[in-house]
């Protein structure tokens, strides 16, 4: 069977089980997601071993320079991250289910009711590289919201995407979730076909560098949701606190320096350049941070006895994944805002300062995704968020934005409830009024 015949079945399967998933109830979805969780930490030793698995094909190809460090990083599993994979999977559980929410509600006439009503979106696809631990992230939100999810994992991570995803399809089909909710697809010719299924899959879900992602919004006309960069500033004011401000530059750089939400540029006003850089170079340099600074960085630094590499006009645009930190002294947060809307790519971004104006101010004109205050832009996560976990996040403006959990996976459906009306009444001289007055939003009470 050819790749093509043998995703379409697949395809095909997952478009019948999204008809009777979307309207399983939330109990069983829930269920569904217990069993799978409570499986996960019964066959943790099985999860780890197909993980070293991985882990070995990586360092080959690590060695080869066909993957760089930061997905090799990315790859690794251990017993405290199938744990923390366990527990996300049962958090998504105990979430608000998204399905069925009546969002509007007016009765146009007597007899005549609208409603807006949440609804999943059918088949969602999400293609992502390494990382094992995105492929549970994704199927339990899919799930929960009521999606049939088709997940297309990088080769790298084949054997630990292949354990997880049959714990998690045998638990789904033990609780009584449709068979075909979820499928898993390996080969790499697979993704240009994916792209092209716009008859059965609704939504695509891309996870991974900047190239991977632009290749899939350029190549597809099915919906796209996520971002294609995180070059995310942090920005110290000339009113920050130094402390503060040096431990949310560490935290933001070095606390998992691969992470899309982590720092890329970091920008200092000039009014306190003097009194931070020095500081908090030194314990970036300790950490093993390769900094590239302005002009005017490299000479105050310089006169301190920091030595610095320079940065050029690219470096504002590129998403370092490892441990490079190109810094820019700007002359005060006008500066920074305008540097920021330019080369930001609008993921995350924050401002260090205990002058509230200001801190108003950068909230209100940064044009991003999530914008922070006093605070560390690795927050900018779906767990963290309280959403349970994420899919992706989102730079988009249309439909969901920022970190995408449980709300990013339904679209709406309006419901008219009649009792023979037609058009024609409401037209022309003698046409009767709306009333166009909130009505009680339990639709299916009146169909019952």
């Amino acid at each position: 069977m050819s790749v093509g015949s043998g995703l379409e079945l697949k395809l095909v399967e997952a478009k019948n089980a999204s008809l009777a998933l979307g309207n399983a109830p939330s109990e069983l979805k829930n269920q569904a997601l217990k069993i799978a969780s409570d499986a996960i930490l019964e066959r943790k030793e099985e999860i780890l071993s197909s993980n070293r698995v991985d882990l070995e094909f990586a360092k080959v190809l690590l060695e080869r320079r066909e993957i760089n460090k930061s997905l090799f990083d990315r790859l690794k599993l251990d017993e405290a991250k199938v744990e923390e994979i366990a527990k996300m999977v049962s958090s998504v559980a105990d979430l608000e289910d998204p399905v069925g929410r009546v969002l509007y509600s007016i009765k146009m006439d007597e007899g005549l009711e609208l409603f807006k009503v949440s609804v999943p979106f059918g088949v969602i696809v999400s293609i992502f590289e390494s990382r094992p631990d995105a492929l549970p992230q994704i199927a339990a939100l899919c799930i929960k919201s009521g999606n049939s999810v088709v997940l297309k994992g990088g080769a790298e991570a084949r054997a630990s995407n292949r354990k997880i995803f049959e714990i998690m399809k045998d638990s789904f089909t033990k609780a009584g979730l449709p068979e075909g909710c979820m499928q898993l697809v390996e080969e790499r010719e697979a993704v240009g076909a994916l792209l092209k299924m716009e008859g059965y899959v609704d939504l695509i879900i891309p996870r991974g560098s900047n190239e991977f992602v632009k290749y899939i919004q350029e190549n597809t006309r099915i919906p796209v949701l996520g971002h294609s960069s995180g070059i995310c500033h942090v920005y110290v004011d000339s009113k920050a606190d130094l402390s503060k401000a040096i431990k949310i530059c560490l935290d933001a750089r070095i606390q998992y320096p691969a992470a899309c939400n982590s720092m890329k540029i970091l920008l200092v006003d000039r009014g306190i350049a003097e009194a931070f850089l020095p500081a908090v170079s030194r314990f970036l340099i300790e950490e093993g941070v390769r900094i590239k600074g302005c002009p005017e960085t490299k000479e105050l630094l310089s006169r301190f006895g920091v030595a610095v590499d320079e940065a050029d006009e690219s470096d504002w645009t590129t998403e370092y994944l490892d441990l490079t930190l190109p810094v820019k002294i700007v002359s005060d947060i006008e500066e920074a805002i305008s540097h920021i809307n330019r080369y930001g790519s609008k993921h995350t971004d924050a401002i260090i300062t205990e002058d509230l104006a200001n801190a108003r101010k950068f909230i209100t004109s940064i044009d991003s995704s999530s914008v922070f205050h006093n605070a560390s832009t690795r927050f900018s996560d779906g767990y963290r968020y309280g959403l349970g976990a994420e899919v992706g996040i989102s730079t988009n403006k249309i439909h969901a934005r920022g970190p995408v959990g449980l709300e990013g996976l339904v679209t709406t459906k309006w419901i008219l409830l009649g009792s023979g009306q037609v058009v024609s009444d409401y037209v022309g001289k003698k046409a009767k009024p709306f009333l166009h007055r909130k009505t009680d939003p339990d639709w299916e009470e009146r169909l019952k």
